[in-house]
């Protein structure tokens, strides 16, 4: 049996009008927004950096910490409430973690000094800690295992995506109304669009769009406890765990490139606050462009081997990490912007195969917790750790000769992911049986 061929999951595929329905496109444009919403909520502190530093003479550690107390508050928070939602309901879910991180972005808008502002930035990131978890489960379950990679790419790259929109429009508010105008909208913005979200998805029309029918949902009345995969199957998956692992280390540059970029150009390229946040938005949108011509790149590449999934991603590392460091290196000019644009197109690219791998290799029961698992580690390893250390960093050496090391996270990255595609035989056959032990 070839792996292509192995590859199963703890599904049954139902024909029907799932497939030619736009409601699971729906499901996904309103996902994805509130996906914007979750990064530009997060993102709008890049924006307002330089004025923050200046206004409450703050150094980069203290900046980099209302930056990545997000991050670490997603990472220890999304496992155990992803848990939750596969219980209590993803819509349900869902709709509190938006208005409560909405709220909280509120509440950055009041915040009079550097103690208030990361005791909001923590209830932010307590709101989004499960939603990039939870909306992927939620998305893959309308939609056939032959586009999650591409789906998945195209969800992630909502981060960058929103991250550009949070850092542009925080520079050019900021700039005509003052910085907490920046907050106010964003926060205004993640309400309107819940209340939305609420009105059209709702359980019962994302069962009947399904496209995998997990094994507990095609019988509500029957016990959960039968039905229901254990948990321990997530950790005891050698491949998954390489997926988990590879996924976060490859996020550590973008991450770094998401928070930093516009701090880079107004240091170094003497750009005004809102200059500085559209010169960056740019290569923060080329992140975003990346993740889903990647995933779409990865999905045709692995249909005749699914293992080649794992090189596409190692590949979109090493292009990062040979044109970034070069790019930082050297003096401003066409060939620096050439490369750090390359580089960041690629910087993230791995992330929808990551998370294909994660689905595939998962039991559809428990795919919410799975994803919450590869959240923590994409937050823990990628989006709190990067930019904590380049802030720390760059306190000792400077932002510039910070930027220039960062990509040197790749090679443990590329290391693990060579390791995810050997032991992914193994990984298959892992979840072969706990698929029969879960349907006997």
């Amino acid at each position: 049996m070839t792996t292509h061929n192995a590859v199963v999951t703890a599904s049954v595929q139902v024909p029907g009008p799932s497939r030619r329905s736009a409601y699971p496109w729906i499901v996904f444009a309103l996902a994805f927004g509130l996906l914007l919403s979750d990064y530009m909520s997060r993102q709008v502190l890049s924006a307002v950096f330089p004025v923050l530093k200046t206004e409450w003479a703050l150094s980069d550690s203290h900046l980099a910490s209302l930056s990545s107390v997000v991050a670490l508050m997603v990472g220890l928070l999304t496992l155990p409430l992803s848990i939750v939602a596969d219980r209590w309901g993803r819509v349900r879910s869902l709709v509190l973690m938006a208005v409560l991180w909405s709220i909280a972005t509120l509440l950055c808008a009041l915040a009079a000094n550097y103690e208030q502002m990361l005791a909001a930035r923590f209830l932010v990131g307590v709101g989004e800690a499960a939603y990039g978890s939870v909306g992927i489960a939620l998305v893959l379950s309308v939609f056939a295992p032959r586009l999650h990679a591409t789906l998945s790419g195209a969800f992630m790259a909502g981060g960058s995506f929103g991250s550009v929109v949070g850092v542009v429009l925080g520079g050019v508010i900021a700039t005509q109304l003052g910085w907490r105008w920046s907050f106010l909208a964003m926060g205004v913005f993640g309400l309107l669009l819940v209340a939305v979200f609420r009105l059209v998805v709702s359980e019962r029309r994302l069962a009947a769009h399904r496209a995998e029918k997990d094994i507990e949902e095609t019988e509500p009345g029957m016990s959960s406890r039968r039905l229901r995969a254990p948990l321990s199957s997530l950790y005891t998956n050698p491949a998954v765990l390489c997926a988990y692992v590879g996924g976060g280390l490859q996020m550590f540059t973008a991450a770094v490139m998401l928070a930093w970029m516009p701090s880079f150009f107004n240091r170094y390229h003497g750009m005004a606050t809102d200059r500085a946040a559209m010169a960056a938005a740019g290569f923060v949108l080329l992140i975003g462009s990346g993740m889903v011509v990647c995933g779409m790149i990865t999905d045709r590449v692995g249909r005749g081997d699914v293992t080649r999934k794992w090189l596409a991603a190692v590949a979109f590392c090493t292009i990062s990490l040979v044109c970034l460091p070069v790019g930082f290196h050297l003096d401003n000019g066409t060939w620096a912007s050439v490369l750090i644009g390359l580089g960041a197109f690629f910087a993230a690219g791995s992330s929808g195969p990551t998370a294909a791998m994660v689905a595939s290799l998962t039991h559809a029961s428990v795919r919410a917790t799975a994803m919450g698992t590869l959240t923590l580690s994409n937050n823990l390893l990628g989006l709190a750790l990067g930019p904590f250390v380049v802030g720390v960093l760059a306190d000792q050496v400077g932002l510039l000769t910070a930027l220039q090391f960062a990509p040197v996270m790749y090679l443990p990255a590329m290391a693990v992911l060579l390791l995810g595609r050997r032991l992914h035989p193994a990984g298959v056959r892992r979840l072969q049986t706990v698929t029969a032990a879960t349907a006997s």
